[in-house]
């Protein structure tokens, strides 16, 4: 341990990329330190993943409804104000949980925002505190179109606290958060236009499976302005107007700026102490997480890994530094397979070798699968429902995606095979509860 810091160890900010591993490395003793300046927990359990599943949930019990209606009789609504309610229920008390928690293990919670003054030192508001190490985890921001009129628009956060729902809302963005939100809107009886830079949403995603949900949402109602330029927000006869490209104009009642999100780099000394960064990908990292001063390291969404920015990256990055800083490894962190899913309706996940990658490849095999005919989504009604395996020339399971409703319980419940290349006589070792939805899911492998 550190004899002439105040802190082992200071992170700076309070989201997954710094209490998953501060915690278990102050109950082995070290003398840690939390600066955030905003709610503890960061994004995700305050602006994102718990806020966006508790409003998401009553959108995929109407779907169900929908597809059982000879079944479920009676037109079920959602009610946005109640729905809303209960996310606050449900989400405004973990910021508070998870204080407790790392106060519970001795740490020092300090309230302000932090900025690094020199390679062990920060400062809060006036005050410094030295630590033998120090961990940034920023995250990242909703970026901001630069555009006239741009205070009109709203971002995530905003829409995530909204009290009563638009009559027409129009989504600038087909990213994750675009067409997750397009859904929820959708489902609770908003008008939903998205507007596209390009003509493909969720890049990155297997672009049959993204067509899908697309067409979904557009025989929803969903309308979709695709190779649209943002030119300029305004009020016109009584409604927000969005001007676009090639002289279109979208009105509207409520303009959410969906356009990506970018890492917390600025005014937190970097430049001052000589940190690399990038203000698109973020802080320059090493394969130890460690930047380009030696005793500072970078956890969660605003490390540059070259790793998806997602809740279970920094979870595993911060758990890593845990293990680096209390001597139990000294080897370079190994990213196991990071799934992703986007939650619209119906889902896509996916974890692995992609299935465009497999197949530009003659290293890999891909069985795709449309399970519509399956007798357990027969139950439901699933009118889409496909799933793509990736093998590698051993047979050895490395990637798999699906679009349907419980898509992201199939993934992950076939996760360990993907993360352990399991062959085929190994998977067929591992019996499954039935019936259920994993069952259904190993039965193709």
């Amino acid at each position: 341990m550190a004899e002439n810091f105040d802190y082992d160890v200071l992170y700076i900010g309070a989201g997954h990329g710094t209490f998953d591993g501060a915690m278990p490395l102050a109950a082995k003793g070290y003398k840690v330190a939390v600066v955030e300046g905003d709610k503890i927990g960061g994004t995700c359990p305050n602006w994102g993943c718990n806020a966006k599943i508790a409003l998401d949930l009553p959108a995929q019990v109407l779907e169900t409804q929908k597809r059982l209606q000879n079944i479920i009789k009676g037109e079920l609504s959602i009610d946005w104000t109640q729905n809303m309610l209960n996310k606050h229920k449900v989400i405004d008390g973990i910021s508070g949980a998870i204080k407790g928690g790392l106060e519970a293990f001795g740490i020092d919670v300090i309230n302000g925002y932090g900025k690094l003054s020199d390679p062990h030192t920060v400062d809060v508001d006036g005050k410094s505190y030295t630590a033998d190490k120090i961990v940034i985890a920023t995250g990242l921001r909703p970026h901001r179109l630069d555009v006239p009129g741009k205070e009109m628009a709203h971002d995530s956060k905003d829409f995530l606290n909204i009290d009563e729902l638009p009559v027409h809302i129009a989504i600038i963005g087909a990213g994750y958060i675009a067409m997750e939100f397009a859904s929820i809107a959708n489902a609770a009886g908003s008008e939903v236009t998205v507007i596209m830079h390009g003509d493909r949403a969720l890049r990155g995603f297997n672009g049959e499976y993204v067509d899908s949900v697309v067409n979904d949402l557009k025989e929803k109602g969903v309308t979709f302005v695709e190779n649209a330029e943002v030119k300029e927000f305004h009020e016109e006869k009584c409604k927000t107007t969005i001007e676009l490209s090639n002289d279109r104009q979208v009105f509207t009642d409520y303009i959410l700026d969906a356009t990506g999100r970018i890492p917390n780099v600025e005014n937190i000394g970097l430049d001052e102490v000589g940190v690399k960064y990038d203000k698109k990908s973020g802080v320059e990292v090493n394969d130890h997480l460690q930047t380009s001063v030696d005793s500072i390291y970078a956890s969660g969404d605003v490390a540059a890994t070259g790793q998806p920015k997602l809740t279970p990256t920094a979870i595993f990055e911060s758990q890593y530094l845990t293990s680096l800083f209390s001597g139990a490894t000294k080897d370079a962190i190994e990213f196991p397979a990071i799934p992703s899913v986007v939650f619209t309706s119906p889902r896509i996940a996916q974890v692995g070798v992609s299935v465009e990658e497999a197949k530009n490849s003659d290293d890999y095999t891909v069985e795709e699968h449309d399970m519509t005919a399956d007798w357990y989504r027969s139950i439901t009604n699933e009118k889409i429902a496909k799933r793509a395996y990736i093998f590698d020339k051993e047979h050895h399971l490395v990637g798999a995606t699906e679009v349907s409703d419980e898509a992201d319980s199939v993934i992950d419940s076939i996760l360990p095979a993907v993360a352990l290349k399991l062959d085929k006589s190994q998977i067929n070792k591992i019996v499954h509860l039935f019936p259920t939805i994993g069952s259904d899911a190993w039965q193709h492998l």
